[in-house]
């Protein structure tokens, strides 16, 4: 988990953070300042009748404690540490949400063809950014800005439909939940691999979507067997 003594990217073990303000506070105030990363405060978990519920008030909200708490959410982001610590002093129990499209683009994946796709890159000894893993079984690979509007020809390159195989690219106009962020009572964001010094520098998407096509195309066909 991320703490005041370590720095982003000592450790590449991915363990499940606790929702503590001060937590929060001090993870977006280093993704500003040491990633430089655009960060912003988005809704929180509060008790209600025993269970936890999101300060947006909504009863089925899908992302509770996760997501925008107002649609000019673009213009709250900031890339200033102060200004982090600010936004979070005012509101520690606050989610961190990175936006996309600005210092990096995120291919957005299933988890089990992510988690196949990231052992193969593995192997091939691919140059590789942080990677997140969300509670509801998402994997988000960081790639260089301009990603999203290149993913679907290049996956129809490949021979495959984006849609059909279920890979996303998230750019301008979305955002994705960071770690310590918790999602309702379904558990926390955690990184897959961590922030480092190593991988301050993102691919481009060309060189990471072979692979993460092929293991999402796989799951896919998978899911299609499992059915039939």
């Amino acid at each position: 988990m991320l703490s005041v003594e370590e720095p982003i990217g000592v450790t590449e073990a991915a363990q499940v953070p606790q929702q503590r303000g001060d937590h929060l506070l001090d993870a977006a105030v280093r993704y500003a300042e040491e990633r430089h990363w655009d960060v912003f405060p988005g809704t929180w978990l509060e008790a209600a009748d025993g269970s936890e519920r999101c300060s947006c008030g909504e009863p089925d909200c899908a992302r509770p404690g996760a997501h925008a708490p107002r649609p000019d959410w673009a213009g709250q982001a900031t890339g200033s540490g102060a200004a982090a610590r600010r936004m979070w002093s005012r509101q520690p129990r606050a989610s961190v949400l990175l936006p996309t499209g600005r210092t990096f683009d995120a291919l957005d994946v299933p988890e089990s063809a992510g988690f196949l796709a990231l052992a193969r890159m593995e192997r091939m000894d691919l140059t590789l950014g942080p990677v997140t893993c969300t509670p509801d079984r998402r994997m988000f690979f960081f790639v260089a800005p301009g990603a999203a509007a290149k993913v679907t020809d290049l996956v129809r390159a490949l021979g495959w439909n984006a849609r059909a195989i279920d890979l996303v690219g998230r750019g301008e106009g979305h955002y994705i939940a960071a770690p310590p962020t918790r999602i309702g009572g379904r558990g926390a964001v955690q990184w897959a691999r961590r922030p480092t010094q190593v991988n301050r520098w993102l691919p481009e998407v060309d060189e990471l979507i072979s692979p993460l096509a092929y293991a999402c195309a796989r799951e896919a066909a998978d899911a299609r067997a499992r059915l039939s």
